[in-house]
């Protein structure tokens, strides 16, 4: 969400996210190992309690993600059912969207049902929903076939990886040649814009929302026309053959663009918002900010605020909940990149307030104070908020 230092590089990067992912750990049992991996990357978690990994990832929040495998979970009311009942594999792709909008979705193009189905080696996949907005592009592949592994991505790791782990027995159960590895797996696919590999921030896992699929979104996508061929190719343990779906994208050029170029000050922080999109399933927020955040009261000795964090909230009183936080396990930088998705704004809205706030962290672990866990590891609360009022600002939608 923010300018990365120092990016990880790919193999290693995905070899994490694998071992995290797959690892049924207690979710403290290795932060200390990948701590002193990785240093200060970048990690993101998404809002609804499940975590899921940029590209980039910081250590600060790292041991909270052990044992969480699905990138998102979805929860459907009795009320969507009349939007849904065409819909296949309900759950991530619709969490954060009310029946209304799924139906508008549907109805312009956003959200399609392509149910293109391949079969190899006795295992069909299915490309059931694809969701693409100009914000983001999000798909699920469902899997189906006799004798399958009850989870669905891939524990595999390639064997010419060079792994950061001195568990010897961890790197044997996941470092197999292919040749035994148990079949079934799907592995992370390949997606392809008019031919063109999609270079953009990506999430990948089981969907919770259907036991037997996987949840694939990418967000910063930079520009994508509204109309291409989509292209996604994947692979299955132990078939030979990849699965490879083409279906046509289009939607319509519905999407509210405002360029407000703002400025908002105090203290010695600022920031400009740039730009916000608009459509019927999402709001972009895109900024930029310098300067050193402002400290609360509560915020001293050795408690300290984050980085600055955006609420945005609609005329209509509709709280847009961010899809994604990042947290740092370091003092916040002096300049930051925003680009983030945040829910999509009420029909009727005319306009949206920013909400600057920042979290209080304990500098002697950074750890967030206020943020609450489940016993499955799961975020129940996020942390106390530090509104900083002198910073709101008020935008304009529509005339």
């Amino acid at each position: 969400m923010d300018k990365q230092p120092n990016p990880f590089p790919d193999q290693r990067l995905e070899e994490l996210e694998q071992r995290i992912r797959n690892t049924p750990m207690p979710r403290n049992s290795m932060s200390s190992e990948i701590m002193n991996q990785i240093g200060g990357i970048n990690m993101t978690k998404q809002r609804n309690g499940s975590k899921i990994l940029k590209r980039t990832l910081t250590a600060a929040s790292i041991a909270a993600i052990m044992g969480a495998g699905a990138v998102g979970a979805g929860f459907v009311s009795p009320t969507m059912a009349s939007a849904l009942k065409q819909i296949p594999g309900i759950g991530s792709m619709f969490y954060g969207l009310n029946s209304d909008e799924i139906q508008r979705a549907v109805d312009q193009g956003i959200l399609t049902q392509p149910l293109e189905k391949v079969t190899k080696d006795g295992i069909t996949l299915t490309l059931t929903n694809v969701l693409y907005d100009g914000t983001r592009l999000s798909y699920t592949i469902e899997r189906a076939g006799e004798n399958l592994p009850q989870k669905v991505t891939s524990p595999y790791i390639p064997m010419d990886s060079q792994l950061i782990s001195d568990d010897e027995e961890w790197k044997k159960s996941r470092q197999v040649p292919e040749q035994q590895q148990e079949k079934g797996y799907v592995t992370l696919p390949k997606t392809f814009i008019n031919n063109e590999a999609l270079k953009a921030f990506s999430g990948f896992g089981d969907d919770i929302g259907n036991s037997n699929a996987v949840f694939v979104e990418y967000t910063n996508l930079g520009s994508l026309p509204n109309e291409f061929e989509l292209t996604v190719r994947t692979k299955v343990t132990r078939v030979d053959e990849p699965f490879e779906f083409k279906v046509p994208v289009k939607i319509s050029d519905s999407k509210l663009v405002v360029q407000p170029n703002e400025t908002k000050s105090y203290e010695n922080f600022s920031y400009t918002l740039q730009k916000m999109e608009s459509t019927v399933t999402n709001t972009r927020l895109i900024l930029e900010s310098t300067g050193k955040v402002p400290a609360a009261s509560e915020q001293t000795g050795k408690y300290a605020p984050t980085m600055m964090y955006y609420e945005i909230i609609d005329d209509q009183g509709k709280v847009l909940n961010q899809r994604q936080l990042g947290f740092f396990h370091r003092a916040p930088d002096l300049e930051y990149q925003v680009d983030e998705l945040y829910d999509a704004v009420s029909p009727n809205a005319k306009s949206v307030t920013i909400k600057p706030y920042t979290f209080t962290v304990n500098t002697d672990n950074w750890r967030v104070v206020g943020e609450k866990l489940d016993e499955k590891g799961r975020v129940i609360s996020s942390g106390d908020k530090t509104y900083i009022k002198e910073l709101e600002m008020n935008v304009t939608l529509k005339p």
